[in-house]
């Protein structure tokens, strides 16, 4: 075992630092909801939670709170949050197929009975549900976020009436000059092409090229517009930025002539989820010391030990094959959006690296193992800290970020998934790791780990290129996945370190990829 001595004080400190700050974390996660009362409900077959302030000072509008994409509504919990402080009524809901609604999206998108007409028909039903809420006034907002405000834009074209719309992210050709009704556009300022559309939609109500933070059209007219970009945020940060949470409920309260906002602290508990993630990742570090460690204490990390040449074409040769063979494969054979594609790219990418190793070894070039899957203490090492990073941070992000617990219809996905990421996982981590013949050194090699990231992601690009219109919603995955390789880079690191192999990481993270995909990505009907 690993631990003892001055490595082994080491790993408790952390470890113990780890779950103060996670317990802190979680602390001020939950004092955030003070002062508020949550009620989750089903309408008709739609979970919906519903915020609102536990001593209102009368009836006050609605706010109906929609998400994207691969979204949920506990991702929208920072605006329902701080619309709910400053005196709205907030309902949030998960649209067919995400979260935990129980029925899945049709497989065909357009047309009658499709997806997005399904989708702007619930819209409209949590609309009129609203307007029903006791303790409202009657009135009604909407607020979208990406997917979202193109189904808010289709919905008002189609007759929905609402006050106004509040659209994060938005992308939409059914916005017009006077639809939505007084509409603030909300837009990360790294959202570069969305920036671009939110002052083009704005010039249409001005007349004249718009700027930012600068209102325009009418209030009493309903044409009032406005657009506010959110400084050093992305298109998932932009739902915690404390600028667009304050934003918000001020331009409701200037449409319904309510003060609410002044007073209002905003929902920014985006400091609080990274150190609940930090302070998790430090309690797995400390915990890793008690795994089946090396069976010789100070031997050297296990990988191919690929000079800087050998491991660069190792790794440029998948990130150009795998998309051109992924885009190739048939689809609809996983009832998840995009997940059948996922798992067709990983394993393709996964394949070419290991056949790219086993040629390269043939040259002399690298080193393989002579077992590729070596014995049961670091695949028990490997299953362990999967499930450690699987039961903490499905049950923390669950409440407070992202839907993360799957459903059983979910759930049997999981391993499918797994087996189809494990060989990519397996292949890298062992391209990875090792030190070249005839140097030192640990085998870290934390540049190369990125750079296998980087070619992976970038294939991802490649692979949107080649097949747009099915693929374009990778664009909005794929930085998602970055985050993924960034923050569980560090759990690789600290497992190889202990173990010695790169096997326990590739099951660790194959296994946690796997959960994530299954539990978040847009369900179909088969």
């Amino acid at each position: 075992m690993i631990g003892t001595g001055s490595r082994g004080w080491l790993s408790s400190i952390v470890g113990l630092l780890g779950a103060v700050a996670a317990v802190f974390a979680l602390w001020q996660l939950e004092a955030g909801r003070a002062g508020l009362v949550f009620e989750d409900r089903v309408i008709g077959a739609t979970p919906v939670r519903l915020i609102r302030t536990a001593a209102p000072p009368g009836p006050a509008p609605a706010v109906v709170v929609a998400h994207g994409f691969a979204g949920a509504k506990e991702l929208m919990e920072p605006f329902a949050v701080s619309l709910a402080r400053a005196g709205y009524v907030t309902l949030s809901f998960d649209f067919e197929g995400h979260g935990s609604h129980p029925e899945a999206l049709p497989s065909r998108i357009l047309g009658p009975g499709g997806a997005a007409t399904r989708l702007i028909d619930q819209l409209g039903a949590m609309v009129e549900a609203a307007r029903e809420l006791p303790g409202t006034t009657g009135e009604v907002a909407l607020l979208g976020h990406s997917m979202a405000t193109d189904l808010i834009a289709k919905a008002v074209r189609d007759g929905l009436d609402v006050e106004a719309t509040v659209a994060v992210s938005l992308f939409s050709p059914d916005v017009t000059a006077t639809s939505p009704r007084n509409m603030l556009i909300i837009v990360g300022g790294y959202e570069q092409r969305l920036t671009e559309e939110a002052l083009r939609v704005t010039t249409l109500t001005a007349g004249e090229t718009a700027v930012e933070d600068v209102t325009y059209g009418s209030f009493d007219e309903g044409t009032a517009r406005r657009a506010v970009f959110a400084d050093g945020v992305e298109h998932v940060g932009v739902l915690f930025d404390p600028e667009g949470l304050r934003a918000a409920p001020a331009w409701l309260d200037r449409v319904f002539g309510r003060a609410g906002a002044e007073a209002a602290v905003p929902d920014a508990r985006g400091p609080s989820i990274a150190l609940l993630f930090v302070g998790l990742m430090a309690l797995g570090w400390g915990l890793a010391r008690f795994l089946p460690a090396r069976a010789v204490p100070g031997a050297p990390v296990e990988g191919a030990g690929a000079r800087p040449l050998v491991l660069l074409v190792l790794a440029a040769l998948p990130m150009l094959l795998a998309p051109a063979l992924a885009v190739l494969s048939p689809s609809g054979y996983m009832p998840l959006i995009l997940g059948d594609y996922l798992a067709v790219h990983f394993l393709c990418y996964g394949l070419l690296t290991a056949a790219g190793l086993a040629a390269a070894a043939r040259r002399g070039a690298i080193t393989l193992p002579a077992a590729i899957w070596p014995g049961g203490r670091r695949v028990s090492a490997g299953l362990i800290s999967g499930l450690f990073i699987i039961a903490t941070f499905a049950l923390t992000l669950d409440r407070y970020a992202f839907a993360f617990l799957p459903g059983p219809d979910r759930l049997l996905l999981i391993p499918i998934l797994a087996a189809a990421l494990l060989p990519w996982f397996l292949a890298d981590e062992w391209l990875t790791r090792g030190v070249p013949a005839g140097r030192e050194g640990r085998g870290r090699r934390l540049w190369a780990y990125a750079l296998t990231k980087l070619c992976f992601v970038l294939s991802l690009g490649i692979a949107v290129a080649l097949d747009t219109e099915r693929l374009f919603f990778l664009l909005i995955v794929a930085p998602v996945i970055l985050l993924f390789f960034a923050i569980y880079g560090f759990v690789s690191q600290r497992l190889v370190a202990v173990t010695g192999s790169p096997v326990p990481p590739a099951l660790a993270l194959s296994l946690a990829l796997a959960w994530s995909i299954a539990a978040s990505f847009p369900r179909l009907a088969g």
